[in-house]
């Protein structure tokens, strides 16, 4: 219950101001004069200002409110090293009942993680989760916020008037004074690189502390190599030489020693991604006569910009006689010393199409074919009856390394190609348009060769269910045959055609070794705070996966079997930064939110970044930080109506707001009906009286 006075003019205060000041005037006039009844007309006129302002005795019926107060608690990662974790959840526990011993107090907690849905938060932002959770809150009710955090805040705002409320801000820091680390700065990195080129990964070492020796020992881990080690001076900046070895995901692993003392290893180690690409793949195709499906090769081919095609297709073989002297021959003689010899490990593909021993490359020739194969080369045999004869090029040194044996049998009637249980995991295959293992929507072919597999994996079918696509790996190379050369039927759309273009570029692209088409891949991408978790295999089974966090936690992940090789899973994520997924032999990497995130920048506890806000809001910084896993008692809570300083070296300070919210209010009148009316007529009569006399 409030008792108070209260004014309701019949008037517009401007105007009783007016009739005050007028009145006043003329009093003054009368008591200079010395005229009798001034004191009485002074009364009088005194009794009509109040009756035109109209005064009330206030009566409210009021009802107290409690004091907000909020609790920031930082989840983030750098508070989950050094046992922070432990450390936060017994202050909060004991915050929790210190705040309950106090009356008429309404105690808020907010969590604050480093990450959100849209993965555009990029470190600690307590004061933006701050400002949301007191979206509802009125400022005149609100006593404190208390944050329990390490210190390393990336949204503080410049000054209190940006908080949008009165009051004091203070800090429990969960860490220790003095906390030493050691990190690895990458400055720069590159993001593709030619393959066969070195980039360079430019990184530096930092301490918060200079250590004695001022030395440090880096390993560097490139994929599916031994580590390297090399010593670096601290502060000083490095260039780390890597190798684009292959097209696709370079994957590179370079680490710091761990320092003695020091506060986490996490952000001693950082792991880039280089993107491969091919310079123009240069092709050597060698048509061993003219046919029709020696256009539907150049075109496939050419029509790739980053393809550079040698072509060369043998019109007149050398045993041809029909005495046409050869100057009269407008032909361009085969170089064959130079393609085969000299140039021949520039090529990145050789093609023979339908080509068959005829005098025009001499055995030595193919021979360093098979050695090109073995250290590393791609050779696609596209074959037709050629395959089959005693001309075979099985029947020469190259035969060493093709995938099948032919049996001397051509088969010529028609079928659809068609997948084998293996091409329909395959990636070369499985995809195609129309694809199928019993009924495929494709036009049908008329010739396969009879072969016999050797050592090698058999994609697609024929007629009989005879191999029709074979291949396989020599060495550290690749070799593929094609038992048929009717696939120029499908680029003229006979019989409803077929996808010939996406096959016959799929063939090349993994011969050389496309990452893409490789049939055990790994791969891990991100959505948000989703982390998807594929892996291509054609095997029935496939390992578990190992997911390395940017803290560096590990957890298996058990994949899902889905269709055509694919296994594949999905799974939320809390953290930000590099993710590391890994299974036998092949690793991936993928980054969920910002890749260079500030959270792991700085790991050690500071009261640096809050420091100018709490001194302007009052508020204060307290350490708790002991031992790995205990934390100092929380200092005293009082509650202070006043003050511009709000905590002291034990003790932080709440400010009593003392709100209210009202329910109902009467109202008295003080001056007014008859009794009002009969004093005035008193006071007039009196002066009137007075005067007369």
């Amino acid at each position: 219950m409030s008792w108070s006075v209260e004014f309701m003019p019949f008037v517009p205060w401007p105007v009783l101001w007016t009739i005050a000041g007028i009145g006043a005037l003329l009093l003054v006039l009368l008591f200079w004069r010395a005229r009798r009844g001034a004191v009485l007309r002074l009364l009088a006129f005194v009794m009509l200002l109040l009756a035109m302002a109209n005064p009330h005795l206030k009566q409210e019926d009021r009802e107290p409110l409690d004091d907000i107060v909020t609790v920031v608690v930082d989840d983030s990662q750098s508070q989950t090293i050094a046992g922070r974790t432990d450390r936060t959840e017994a202050v909060r526990k004991e915050l929790e009942e210190s705040l309950e011993e106090i009356p008429n107090l309404d105690v808020r907690f907010v969590r604050s993680a480093s990450t959100s849905a849209d993965n555009e938060r990029d470190g600690t932002m307590l004061f933006t989760d701050l400002g949301q959770a007191l979206a509802d809150v009125p400022p005149d009710r609100l006593a404190g916020v208390i944050m329990i955090t390490e210190g390393e805040v990336h949204d503080v705002p410049g000054s209190v008037s940006a908080l949008g409320f009165d009051a004091p801000v203070h800090a429990l820091l969960t860490g220790k004074q003095g906390e030493f680390d050691r990190r690895l700065q990458v400055l720069s990195a590159p993001r593709f690189g030619i393959v066969g080129s070195l980039q360079k990964v430019e990184v530096k070492i930092s301490e918060t502390a200079p250590s004695e020796s001022g030395a440090v020992t880096l390993t560097i881990t490139h994929q599916g190599q031994e580590p390297t080690t090399k010593a670096v001076r601290i502060g000083e900046k490095v260039d780390i030489p890597v190798e684009i070895a292959h097209a696709g995901p370079n994957i590179v692993e370079i680490e710091a020693e761990v320092a003695p003392g020091e506060l986490t290893a996490i952000n001693n180690r950082a792991v880039l991604t280089v993107e491969g690409v091919r310079e123009n793949l240069r092709v050597l195709l060698v048509s061993g006569e003219p046919h029709a499906g020696e256009r539907t090769w150049r075109n496939m081919l050419k029509s790739d910009a980053s393809v550079d095609l040698v072509h060369f297709t043998i019109l007149r073989p050398p045993e041809k006689q029909d005495g046409t002297p050869i100057n009269q021959l407008s032909l361009i003689a085969f170089p064959t010393r130079e393609l085969f010899q000299e140039k021949l490990d520039q090529f990145d593909l050789i093609i023979f199409d339908r080509y068959q021993r005829r005098g025009v490359l001499p055995l030595l020739y193919l021979e360093n074919v098979a050695r090109y194969v073995e250290r590393g080369g791609a050779v696609l045999v596209s074959a037709g009856a050629d395959y089959a004869s005693a001309l075979s090029l099985y029947r020469t040194p190259l035969g060493q390394v093709l995938p099948a044996v032919p049996s001397g049998r051509v088969i010529e009637e028609p079928f659809k190609p068609s997948l084998t249980e293996l091409g329909a995991k395959h990636p070369v295959t499985s995809d195609l348009p129309g694809a199928s293992i019993d009924a495929p929507s494709w036009g049908r072919w008329f010739r396969v060769v009879d072969v016999k597999p050797e050592e090698a994996e058999v994609l697609m079918k024929g007629a009989g269910d005879k191999p029709l696509l074979v291949i396989g790996e020599r060495g550290k190379g690749r070799v593929a045959l094609l038992l048929s050369d009717h696939a120029w039927l499908w680029a003229r759309g006979y019989d409803g055609g077929g996808p010939y273009t996406d096959l016959l570029r799929r063939i090349a692209h993994w011969l050389m070794k496309e990452p893409d088409l490789e049939e055990e891949t790994l791969r891990a991408t991100s959505r948000g705070q989703t982390l998807i978790i594929e892996r291509r295999s054609i095997k029935d089974k496939v390992d578990p996966v190992t997911v390395t966090t940017p803290s560096g936690k590990e957890e298996t992940v058990t994949l899902d079997k889905g269709e055509r090789g694919l296994w594949r899973k999905a799974m939320t994520v809390d953290e930000q930064g590099v993710y590391r997924v890994a299974s036998g032999p092949l690793a991936s990497i993928v980054t969920v939110g910002k890749a260079n995130t500030r959270e792991l920048a700085g790991v050690t506890a500071t009261d640096g970044p809050l420091g100018p806000i709490l001194e302007e809001s009052g508020g204060g910084a307290f350490w708790l930080g002991r031992t790995e896993d205990e934390a100092a008692g929380v200092p005293r809570l009082v509650m202070i109506r006043s003050g511009h300083v709000m905590h002291g070296s034990d003790w932080l300070g709440l400010h009593k707001r003392e709100a209210y919210h009202v329910k109902g209010v009467r109202l008295f009148p003080l001056f007014t009906g008859f009794l009002a009316l009969a004093l005035l007529l008193g006071l007039l009569a009196a002066t009137w009286f007075r005067e007369g006399h």
